[in-house]
């Protein structure tokens, strides 16, 4: 069901160790194309646009685009009490956990008169997608409405597919969260067209541009963040799921497997990795996987993930080489289960999210850890983080310099003007002292 990769040749370089790291083959460009159509479409067409869209890829018709507030009190009516009480508890908790990405105020200073302070500021208007096609995701609504709002954005935006299944209404678990999150901006807007919709705004149904855009979604989602991106903000192209797991002897082969199952049910394109220096561990995770899989409500989407070529069990030489390999393919989630994990922690440098232990699995980071489940996929955890407050806030400095601090730099401000070949920097600065003047320089 899932190959296995070994890597235990000590000959192997970083470069070659990388070639062989198991990918998805998908690539965005291909989308990129579609995504330009159905976004230009909508800046020429506007509603028209949309409807079309909607009736082409979520076959719904005559439907309210942007959700009326009897569809959110309804579905609050019709909430089940149990998971309105976990979507009241992970807010919570996802509420705690956002407010300690945002920085406090900070001033410097740098000599009498001469401070320069740094403020984050939550920009004006985010749009929030949350995706409807394999499964619900109350849980992404949570993520990213609460890390806007600990943030301090005071216009937010959500937009969901129609669903056939509920004549055209976003789906009802979707609009409670929203509910109980007091939003009541909602669009039944899906796919590459929330994003464009988003980007350039639809007067006619009263959605305003945005200046921010998060949320998951499928690789079309991905392609038509790329094509917004510099008219607005992103968070990421976040594309299908990834789990990998560093094991050693110590790990238990049935909460591993289950693990790997817990992602690879999300998609078949998702990616399930575990790196380990044991044979018998990798032997014994391949048994409970076939186990397992049998078992499980979504058994033909797992199996699909897990023999993918993006799926693999990496046999390792130590843990030193297991945390190379985690680091070159800097995974959405990452999962550590080795009697030393926080001895390698320190080195686990690039990963969206890490879970430390046999009873930290990704599933509790997914709903209750009060940490956010967007996360970078695709190797981009190397270069960015996942969603959080700070995803919008902008830094900002505020400069505030005395006369007399002014004065203890000028004589370094000239020479560099002058060196730079741009006099009037230097001749804007001596202006504020009154032995000078511009037409005496």
């Amino acid at each position: 069901m899932i190959r296995t990769l070994d890597l235990r040749d000590a000959r192997l370089t970083r470069s070659q160790i990388q070639d062989k790291l198991p990918r998805i083959e998908t690539d965005i460009e291909l989308a990129l194309a579609t995504a330009r159509e159905l976004i230009d479409d909508i800046s020429a067409r506007g509603v028209d646009a949309l409807r079309d869209q909607a009736q082409k890829f979520d076959h719904v018709t005559d439907y309210e685009l942007r959700v009326p507030e009897s569809h959110v009190l309804e579905a609050l009516d019709a909430l089940d009490p149990s998971l309105r009480e976990a979507i009241l508890e992970s807010i919570r908790r996802v509420h705690i956990a956002s407010a300690a990405g945002v920085p406090p105020e900070k001033t410097v200073q740098l000599s009498p008169g001469a401070r320069v302070t740094q403020r984050w500021l939550p920009v004006e208007r985010v749009g929030l997608y949350v995706p409807g096609g394999k499964a619900v995701y109350p849980s992404s609504v949570i993520m990213n409405a609460v890390a806007a709002q600990v943030a301090g954005v005071s216009s937010i935006a959500i937009a969901s597919p129609p669903q056939a299944e509920f004549a055209g209404r976003v789906h009802p678990t979707i609009l409670a969260t929203a509910g109980l999150l007091g939003m009541d901006e909602i669009y039944a807007i899906g796919g590459a067209g929330a994003v464009g919709a988003f980007a350039h705004g639809v007067e006619s149904i009263g959605l305003d541009p945005v200046r921010v855009i998060t949320g998951p979604g499928n690789v079309y989602v991905a392609a038509a963040k790329r094509l917004v991106r510099g008219i607005v903000g992103i968070d990421s192209e976040a594309g299908p799921t990834e789990i990998l797991i560093i094991a050693d002897d110590s790990a238990d082969p049935h909460l591993v497997a289950a693990d790997l199952i817990s992602q690879a049910e999300h998609d078949e394109l998702a990616s399930a990795v575990l790196v380990t220096t044991s044979v018998d561990l990798a032997q014994r995770v391949e048994a409970e996987l076939a186990r397992q899989v049998g078992k499980t409500r979504h058994q033909e989407r797992v199996v699909q993930a897990l023999s993918g070529t993006q799926s693999a069990i990496v046999l390792v030489p130590d843990l030193a080489v297991a945390v190379t390999v985690s680091n070159l393919y800097a995974p959405e989630h990452l999962e550590v289960h080795t009697e030393n994990a926080h001895e390698l922690l320190p080195e686990l440098v690039n990963a969206g999210a890490v879970f430390v232990g046999p009873s930290s699995p990704v599933s509790l980071g997914d709903y209750l850890a009060g940490s956010n489940h967007v996360l970078p996929t695709a190797g981009q955890a190397m270069f960015s983080s996942g969603l959080g407050s700070y995803t919008f806030l902008r830094a900002q400095q505020v400069i505030e310099y005395s006369t007399e601090a002014l004065r203890e730099v000028r004589d370094h401000i000239r020479v560099f003007a002058d060196d730079e070949n741009l006099p009037a920097h230097a001749d804007a600065v001596d202006a504020r002292f009154s032995e000078f003047s511009i037409e005496e320089a």
